[in-house]
């Protein structure tokens, strides 16, 4: 029993140590694990709360990879820099983050391209999600409106495509809530399953169609009910499931590294569904980002 604690703590003790070494860098000695082992090596742990990651090149040199602010605040994004010159600019940096994941795919993709007998050890996912929040009006083209009162109108979307900077193709998931004006005592709460196509894709924008191909919607309205010689309003409400094929169009255009400010013309039209005499009025302003 005795000796079989032994080898259980011999082999923890040799883990322990294989996985995290002590380093002399600049005179700083530091203790880091090995992330990635390769042409280029990824250095890094968490040291006096802060995240600090290094890149050892094929001579033992080990550079630490930064990203400080200048006398104006702003990130002066040195790690680019410096891997760019390590990688002899093979792979582009322009949208790379100073995070653990950002880092290992790309030490990995460099890897990979310059060994053929490397064994890659990331696990890349390949669905990119986005999370977008909208404002606008809309007259709800699809409800009897006579007046073409507008309201106001909030969306919620979550959308999924393939990671891939100029993907065409993606599917989405919203949530949109029409409020009521004052005047035109209607709202809805609507949720959809839609698909959207890149007509026009480029990195820094992009203008798609979308098709909203199955929706829910829980509606409130207030109606006026004859009784006798006058008339008394009664709230009615519904809820509604369709597969109206409504049409729409938007624009993206890209902020940052991973953001986007959006518009949306969501409720153009549809096949299924009769627009009520308005011409619709349904557009949203808003942000999305990568999850």
């Amino acid at each position: 029993m005795k000796r079989l604690v032994f080898i259980v703590i011999a082999m923890l003790f040799f883990s322990y140590s294989n996985a995290q070494q002590t380093y002399t860098v600049n005179g700083e000695s530091l203790e880091l694990k090995t992330e990635i082992d390769g042409t280029l090596d990824l250095l890094w742990n968490i040291i006096d709360g802060q995240y600090r990651y290094f890149v050892r090149s094929e001579d033992g040199t080990i550079t630490e990879l930064k990203n400080t602010r200048g006398e104006d605040r702003k990130y002066l994004e040195e790690y680019k820099s410096v891997l760019a010159s390590l990688t002899n600019n093979s792979i582009s940096t322009e949208k790379l983050k100073l995070t653990l994941y950002d880092l290992r795919n790309f030490i990995d993709d460099y890897n990979s391209s310059k060994d053929s007998s490397y064994q890659s050890v990331t696990t890349k996912s390949d669905v990119l999600v986005r999370l977008g929040i909208n404002a606008g009006i809309t007259n709800n083209p699809f409800v009897e409106n006579p007046n073409n009162d507008i309201a106001p109108l909030g969306v919620l979307e979550l959308e999924v495509m393939e990671r891939n900077v100029l993907q065409r193709h993606s599917g989405f998931l919203q949530v949109r809530h029409s409020f009521e004006n004052g005047e035109f005592n209607y709202s809805t709460t609507e949720l959809s399953l839609g698909y959207r196509y890149r007509i026009v894709n480029k990195e820094t924008f992009s203008i798609y169609g979308q098709l909203k191909f199955a929706t829910v919607n829980f509606s409130r309205a207030e109606v006026e009910v004859p009784q006798g010689p006058t008339t008394v309003t009664n709230e009615a409400k519904d809820t509604a499931f369709d597969a109206p094929m409504i049409f729409g169009v938007g624009a993206e255009i890209a902020v940052g590294d991973s953001g986007f400010i959006t518009i949306n013309y969501g409720e153009l039209f549809a096949v299924f569904l009769d627009n009520q005499g308005n011409f619709s009025t349904d557009i949203t302003l808003g942000y999305k980002f990568n999850l």
